[in-house]
């Protein structure tokens, strides 16, 4: 952690008290707007992502955003339509994100949870896969990981692995033809 000058520490308490002038909402006022809007974004949260366990996650992820927003609308209605704006950009979000449940690491390698499988020819597939993973060398399997799993930038994998961005997009396509070429040979 960098030290702070006074400056930027008197600046910093001068954001924060910017912040909670423009969002007045005090606890019972908040349990009174939680109590009138919770069950109709849990609904659509529901409906939006399939999923009553991940809307739950979500109804709580948009509260505390809701309450984190800085200058948040002060006007009932408006504040319900923003709530709700934070619930589509909340879905949106884990449509973009693979969500990892699926999936489990046993010894550094992904296996498929057996509960999500939907046939045989899948989990043949699955374990194919998890096979040809294992032999990957670390990196690449990383490398595919944290971009066809976690959905990482070329960005963010250099980041992570401590490479140049540059390279990143020819160590993937290099690490997903060795991948197809094991999968290949594996079902021969």
């Amino acid at each position: 952690m960098r030290d702070m000058t006074l400056s930027e520490l008197d600046r910093l308490g001068a954001t924060a008290t910017d912040v909670e002038e423009m969002f007045h909402m005090d606890e019972d006022a908040f349990r009174l707007f939680y109590e009138r809007t919770s069950r109709a974004v849990w609904a659509y949260l529901s409906r939006a992502t399939g999923d009553p366990r991940q809307a739950d996650d979500l109804l709580q992820e948009t509260f505390y955003r809701f309450l984190r927003a800085a200058g948040a609308p002060t006007d009932e209605a408006h504040r319900r339509n923003y709530l709700f704006r934070i619930a589509t950009n909340l879905v949106h979000d884990a449509r973009r994100r693979p969500r990892l449940d699926a999936v489990q690491m046993h010894d550094g390698i992904e296996h498929a949870d057996p509960s999500q499988e939907d046939n045989a020819e899948g989990a043949a597939r699955r374990v194919d896969l998890s096979r040809a993973m294992a032999r990957l060398k670390p990196r690449e399997r990383e490398m595919l990981w944290l971009a066809y799993a976690q959905g990482s930038s070329h960005k963010e994998i250099a980041d992570i692995l401590g490479l140049r961005t540059s390279s990143i997009k020819l160590l993937l396509f290099r690490a997903r033809r060795r991948l197809a070429t094991m999968l290949r040979e594996g079902t021969r």
